[in-house]
């Protein structure tokens, strides 16, 4: 993924979290989805466009549609009102996807730092899945503190890595990642139990998704 759209993932996943938590009107979230739902569909199509069957580079660029299809189809949901059950079955292919794409860093990329962060958008959209697609209306509050904290432990702070030329990769490094995640998916059940007003747990319908 570029270090540029890497950094608007992270703008995305940081409003879309901010939505889930109630701090962002849906409609509103809305804009930014398309802006950057675009984005990450009209890039790679330019990429494979230009790819010449280079499989290295297709393979780059198969993974932003990931991202692209789910910011639009968030976008179209919250301007409709439409129910998020599509959504979410479609996270269940994306985080599925991101456990290949993770693993595949690791193995075939050798880049271990990026191999966690595609396993943490894993677990993320599988949230996302339980959230839209099972109706865990529980899950809506840490799902949105986790996608907070995840748009800058995935997307902001290493794209900026990558913008100056500092990027690195190596075993000690993914590792602290992983940590980093797992700290931050406990804190976000441990914010988002608290932030629950007794008795109005919001819905599926009322964030009306809004992943990443």
């Amino acid at each position: 993924m570029s270090s540029v759209g890497l950094l608007y993932v992270g703008a995305v996943l940081f409003i879309n979290g901010l939505m889930l938590i109630g701090l962002v009107p849906g409609k509103s979230a809305a804009i930014l989805n398309f802006f950057v739902g675009t984005m990450q569909v009209v890039f790679p199509t330019i990429i494979l466009i230009q790819a010449d069957n280079d499989l290295p580079t297709i393979f780059g660029a198969a993974g932003l549609y990931l991202f692209g299809f789910t910011y639009l189809y968030v976008g179209i949901l919250q301007m409709t009102g439409i129910g998020g059950e599509g959504l979410g079955w479609f996270s269940l292919f994306v985080a599925v996807c991101a456990v290949v794409i993770g693993t595949l860093q690791f193995t075939l990329v050798g880049d271990p730092v990026f191999g966690v962060i595609w396993w943490t958008w894993a677990v993320l959209w599988l949230l996302f899945f339980l959230l839209l697609g099972l109706g865990r209306e529980s899950l809506a509050y840490p799902t949105g503190w986790f996608t907070i904290f995840v748009a800058h432990l995935t997307g902001t702070i290493p794209a900026f890595f990558l913008l100056v030329g500092r990027y690195e990769t190596n075993t000690g490094l993914a590792m602290l990642v992983a940590v980093a995640a797992a700290v931050s998916l406990g804190a976000a059940f441990f914010l988002g139990r608290r932030g629950i007003p007794r008795g109005k747990a919001a819905t599926p319908q009322d964030v009306a998704v809004s992943p990443a």
